[in-house]
């Protein structure tokens, strides 16, 4: 029997795919395509203090390779999350990692209180979040404020902390460093890339707040790049995503430095991608000889 499982501070995986933040809900839109045991983990649609409304529409535009969403991290509040989520998730055997994002300091660390004594297994903080407080610039395009958050999160926290950090810096392991400086326990890349889309005909952009998060397959080779930099800064288990259609891209990953990858994009474009990658992991597995998947974590150098 070929081992699968990775680790991921001190929280075991079965297999090393989940699901990325914002793609998959919390798992309701996929269980009638996916059985959800059979993940890794599902990590959810990110969770707020309060609800929040999101962007105006439109707010979803495809793109050459990929998509563009500008949705504005929509989501109904930790409330709704913790009656109505966390019990449909708590009927699978996977692990359950909560995406948390925030305005301020202060409303990251009010949901991570609240989740403290719920039966959630880590927690992914989405530090791409603008800060409201200086200025609107994302928590972290600022190595000083990407430690500032890790640690207020982490002083807090009851569940180990994954921060989640964006790609749109000039030097992605400043952050990853300030990350680990700041008490991280993982770290999970890349978060999307800021793009636009014009619609020539209407003379008018396609998405209504101008630019959104590229996503998809035309971001992979950056986000293969910047998780292989990271592997190499930083100490802490990587999870890594950014265009992962395919079991091939998800062991790219793997060999880059990973210990686990997220599918987001590709579960709009087929549903049963998280499974079907699981599969190939296997396949792949069995061809090359491979008996524990933790042999290829950062094999290639």
């Amino acid at each position: 029997m070929r081992k699968t499982s990775v680790n991921i501070a001190g929280v075991e995986l079965k297999n090393p795919v989940m699901t990325a933040s914002g793609t998959f809900g919390s798992g309701q839109e996929y269980g009638e395509f996916v059985d959800l045991s059979l993940l890794g983990g599902v990590v959810t649609k990110g969770v707020s203090n309060v609800p929040w409304p999101g962007n105006p529409a439109p707010r979803i535009a495809e793109t050459y390779g990929g998509m563009i969403n500008a949705i504005g991290l929509q989501n109904p509040g930790i409330d709704v999350f913790v009656n109505r989520d966390i019990p449909y998730l708590r009927q699978y055997d996977t692990r359950i990692i909560v995406n948390v994002c925030g305005k301020t300091a202060e409303d990251y660390v009010g949901v991570v209180e609240r989740l403290a004594g719920e039966p959630v297994d880590l927690l992914e903080i989405n530090i791409s979040c603008p800060n409201v407080k200086e200025g609107g610039i994302a928590f972290g395009q600022d190595p000083k404020a990407v430690e500032a958050i890790t640690r207020e999160v982490k002083n807090h926290a009851k569940q180990p902390v994954i921060m989640k950090l964006s790609p749109n810096v000039t030097d992605i392991t400043a952050t990853a460093k300030a990350a680990q400086a700041g008490g991280a326990d993982a770290i999970s890349l890349i978060n999307t890339l800021t793009g636009m889309k014009i619609d020539i005909h209407k003379r008018a952009f396609a998405v209504a707040n101008k630019t959104g998060g590229l996503s998809g397959p035309a971001i992979k080779p950056v986000a293969v790049r910047m998780v292989y930099q990271v592997a190499q800064a930083v100490k802490l288990p990587i999870i890594g995503m950014g265009g992962i259609m395919t079991a091939e891209d998800a062991i790219e990953f793997i060999l880059a430095g990973a210990s686990a990858v997220s599918v987001g994009t590709a579960n709009f474009h087929n549903p049963y991608a998280t499974a079907e990658i699981i599969k190939g992991i296997e396949e792949y597995m069995e061809r090359y000889g491979v008996q524990d998947i933790n042999e290829l974590i950062g094999a290639v150098r």
